[in-house]
């Protein structure tokens, strides 16, 4: 094998592991928080809510369609997960979490911790060294991100 076949076979290898530890760890995060009856699209706008944001921000952190987060919000608002609030500039309104949407945050939280595949098959020391490493590939996120017209 040359060496230009074996990058490309080592290649060929990482990427598949990779793929298919996002496609789990997708798995693993769809039956938790539809465990607790929230579609993935809700549950991600409600981690990504830490503090109030404009809904554009939110669109672009989902890497959503601005239209779709109005939807979004709309289902989140009438479970009572989140308020709409005037930002600085009171023609940009801004997604809140509520108390309860607050709780839900945390309850998705926990939950998750408690499936999450690399808290479980990897000791402390090698999560140690997954952690830079993981940062390294994701870069400073400043890429562009692929869009799509849904969550």
């Amino acid at each position: 094998m040359t060496d230009r076949e074996a990058r490309l076979a080592e290649a060929g290898r990482l990427a598949e592991l990779l793929v298919g530890i996002v496609e789990q760890a997708k798995v693993d995060f769809a039956a938790t928080v539809g465990a607790l009856g929230l579609s993935v699209p809700l549950a991600r706008a409600v981690v990504l809510l830490a503090t109030p944001a404009p809904m554009r921000d939110l669109a672009e952190r989902l890497h959503c369609d601005r239209s779709y987060i109005t939807s979004l919000a709309d289902q989140l608002e009438e479970r009572g997960l989140v308020a709409r609030v005037p930002g600085e500039d009171r023609r940009v309104k801004m997604l809140a979490l509520t108390d309860e949407g607050a709780a839900v945050r945390g309850r998705i939280a926990e939950a998750v911790a408690e499936r999450n595949m690399i808290l479980h098959r990897l000791t402390d020391g090698e999560r140690e060294t997954l952690t830079p490493l993981l940062e390294r590939l994701h870069g400073d996120g400043t890429s562009p991100a692929v869009r799509a017209d849904t969550c």
